[in-house]
């Protein structure tokens, strides 16, 4: 039994996504961000930096944290979306996102979203560093039917939540064909489906 304590965000989804794909059993341990619970002790004990996702893996009595590290855990115990001949290009396009996609459009939704009118200067930046991302994600896309190549991986469960908030970001994933066509295409997933709804159930994910 995997054991998932997480929230209703990206980073969260990423893991139940994966965990519905692989078609492993779990259970969701809810952790409210509105309370800082991520940052009481007993949770840093299993995160060290207060964040979620966390697994606990109480089949082989082991913990994972970090959502990067979580998929490629999930993937090798599974056998799934991380072919060994293509590990190279899904570990280029998983770090992108762990350490561009994310972060930057985090920080987009933190000024345009939810501190509207707080700095100008923040929210012109990230909203332009997202839109940037838009156009580089639908060039890969123009050229590779996933991320990594032919085949679903770890990369796509990895930044899709991302673009599932697309509405939060005000750019348009509509005008973005290549990365339309890839967004619409996971989001059919029937796992997709299930990861995210897995904390709202009956959750519609945001087409156009």
């Amino acid at each position: 039994m995997i054991e998932l304590f997480s929230a209703n965000t990206p980073n969260g989804w990423k893991i139940s996504i994966m965990l519905e794909e692989i078609g492993y059993e779990y259970k969701v341990t809810k952790v409210d961000l509105g309370k800082d619970e991520q940052l009481k002790p007993e949770f840093k004990k299993i995160s060290p930096f207060g964040k979620i996702p966390v697994i606990v893996d109480h089949e082989d009595n082991k913990t994972i944290f970090e959502s990067g590290a979580i998929l490629i855990y999930l993937a090798d115990k599974s056998g799934k979306f991380y072919n060994i001949k293509d590990r190279l290009v899904i570990n280029q396009w998983l770090m992108a996102q762990m350490g561009t996609v994310g972060p930057m459009i985090g920080q987009h939704h933190q000024f345009h979203h939810y501190n509207p009118g707080k700095s100008e200067f923040g929210e012109e930046r990230y909203f332009k560093i997202t839109k940037r991302i838009y156009e580089e994600l639908d060039a890969r896309l123009k050229e590779s039917k996933f991320l990594a190549g032919s085949d679903y991986t770890i990369a796509d469960i990895a930044t899709w939540p991302w673009m599932a908030r697309h509405e939060w970001h005000d750019i348009g994933l509509k005008n973005y064909q290549n990365l339309s066509r890839w967004y619409l295409d996971i989001a059919d997933r029937e796992a997709v489906v299930k990861g995210y709804n897995f904390m709202d159930k009956g959750a519609k994910i945001p087409k156009f």
